[in-house]
């Protein structure tokens, strides 16, 4: 039975796929080729294969293509839907600075008040910096562009007060710290100098400063820090302008310091009050500060010598000169000259012998050299 199936579908096939022969001819010679119908289902079966194969990796390739293309359509609207989130969340800031503006400055008016009032105490604060060196210059205002509309006109006006109180803020303080240092250096506290010369403006607390500008707290406490180190710097510069901190002679070698030394006559040690400078014969000798002069004459020790009151216990000795060039009783001011180098008294040679004393007191000369030199520089 089972040839009988075998033989029923070779006969199928024939039927279906009837042996075929072909014949090629090549250079006057035939040959001839015969394709079963076996060899035929063979080929067909492969092509079938293949064009399945075929199809199903045109359909992989469309699948994953469409895929992509979806994916980036994904990235598209997730990027717009940042984009929106970013812009939502910059006008939801934009709006809130708005109310926050209008809240605390009410109307257009009321705004334009606040400026003006905050222009005002400004103004009395910047009349106080009149005449310190280099403030004219720090606290010069910036133009604001006429062209903005009013409402970023009054912004910008009042961004640039912020700026000028911050400026002064900066100018004053720095340059109070700079004094306040010169004074440490001179070995004096500076807090028993810095008094007395408060404006209109120092001295008062925030609130009180609020009521009297008719401005806000915060502006009020800055305007009166700035004016407060105005306050300080203002009296410590008075202070060192009467305080020894100029130079005795100028053009001059320092020689023997403030201190213990070896006496130059007995080789023995010896405390030395002062500071000493070598020159020429006659250089001039000059007023460290303002004062009275309160000796001119001969010292033992010191020779012919010039002695000036400078007031607040200060007093400074001008030692070893050749002559004088004032007389007892007679007020000068600072770098006025007071007599010329010599070498009277104990000296070994021409030289000036230079002494500062506080209530009684020595003090180290080269401190207060050093300290003169530091406010020179403001």
């Amino acid at each position: 039975m089972r040839e009988n199936g075998s033989e029923g579908l070779g006969d199928w096939m024939e039927s279906i796929l009837p042996e075929r022969h072909i014949f090629i001819r090549t250079g006057g010679e035939t040959k001839g080729y015969v394709i079963s119908p076996g060899k035929q289902f063979f080929l067909i079966f492969v092509a079938s294969a293949l064009a399945t194969w075929l199809a199903i990796s045109t359909g992989i390739s469309l699948f994953f293509a469409a895929a992509h293309g979806s994916g980036a359509e994904n990235q598209m609207r997730m990027m717009k839907a940042q984009s929106e989130r970013w812009i939502a969340d910059r006008q939801a800031r934009l709006d809130m600075a708005t109310h926050h503006a209008t809240a605390n400055s009410g109307s257009l008016e009321d705004l334009a008040t606040t400026v003006e009032n905050r222009h005002a105490g400004l103004v009395n604060l910047l009349k106080d910096f009149k005449g310190v060196p280099g403030a004219s210059v720090a606290l010069a205002p910036a133009q604001v562009d006429d062209s903005l509309p009013p409402m970023e006109r009054i912004y910008a006006i009042r961004a640039e007060q912020e700026r000028m109180v911050s400026q002064a803020e900066t100018f004053a303080k720095t340059r109070a710290e700079r004094l306040r240092l010169a004074f440490r250096i001179a070995g004096l506290n500076p807090a028993i100098f810095a008094g007395g010369q408060g404006g209109p403006l120092a001295g008062k607390d925030a609130k009180t400063l609020a009521a009297v500008l008719n401005v806000d707290e915060d502006f009020a406490r800055r305007v009166s820090n700035a004016a407060n180190d105005l306050s300080d710097m203002r009296g410590l510069q008075n202070s060192s302008d009467r305080l020894p901190f100029g130079r005795p002679t100028l053009g001059t070698r320092e020689t023997s310091g403030f201190g213990v030394r070896f006496d130059p006559f007995n080789h023995a040690p010896r405390f030395h009050a002062g500071q000493d400078f070598s020159g020429a014969y006659l250089t001039p000798i000059y007023s460290t500060a303002p004062g009275v002069v309160s000796f001119v004459g001969v010292r033992t020790g010191y020779g012919n010598c010039v002695e000036i009151d400078h007031g607040n216990g200060f007093k400074t000795r001008y030692a070893h000169l050749a002559n004088f060039t004032v007389k007892t009783g007679q007020r000068i001011a600072v770098d006025q000259r007071v007599g010329s180098m010599g070498s009277t008294g104990r000296s070994t040679g021409v030289h000036l012998h230079y002494e500062v004393w506080l209530n009684g007191r020595p003090q180290n000369p080269a401190r207060f050299l050093k300290a003169g030199d530091y406010v020179q520089q403001n």
